[in-house]
């Protein structure tokens, strides 16, 4: 008989990689309508973000609601947290800026050259502070809320 099964008659379980892939994008897409808005809220508030948090307007070419394409896009880098998160060293709010500022740097070195806008916001700074501090408080949120939702389970000896 292990230690393990000796001081508790319940062990833990991992959660499989589809689990981990499923609720890490469950984990940034709450961390896209919790953090990532209430960061676009102060900037809209201090008159420094043209549009209002949780934006409806359409996007190309489906017609879907920005809100829920950034929640979309938010899950997809999500569901990779998910899968490395056993990978990762604590702590993971660190490890979720890091996420963070990944995806604002991805957002402006390669999506909006392909939507045809200019590369790196041309430079200027106030979108640069926007998206590193509106992807990172996403990010920060990603490393605090996949954690809780991606435990290990009991299970019965």
């Amino acid at each position: 008989m292990t230690q393990a099964t000796l001081s508790s008659p319940l062990a833990s379980s991992p959660p499989s990689p589809l689990v981990r892939v499923a609720l890490g994008f469950i984990a940034a897409a709450i961390s896209v309508l919790t953090f990532h808005q209430a960061m676009w809220a102060i900037f809209f508030a201090a008159g420094a973000m043209p549009l209002a948090p949780y934006p409806m307007l359409p996007t190309k070419p489906f017609g879907v609601p920005l809100i829920w394409s950034l929640c979309f896009w938010g899950g997809l880098y999500g569901a990779v947290f998910g899968l490395v998160l056993p990978k990762l060293r604590r702590p993971y709010w660190v490890r979720g800026l890091v996420l963070g500022i990944i995806a604002a740097l991805v957002g402006m070195f390669i999506v909006a050259p392909l939507k045809g806008q200019p590369v790196a916001a041309g430079w200027a700074l106030l979108p640069w502070i926007r998206s590193l501090l509106i992807n990172g408080s996403w990010g920060i949120g990603v490393g605090l809320i996949a954690p809780l939702l991606i435990r290990p389970r009991p299970t019965r000896n």
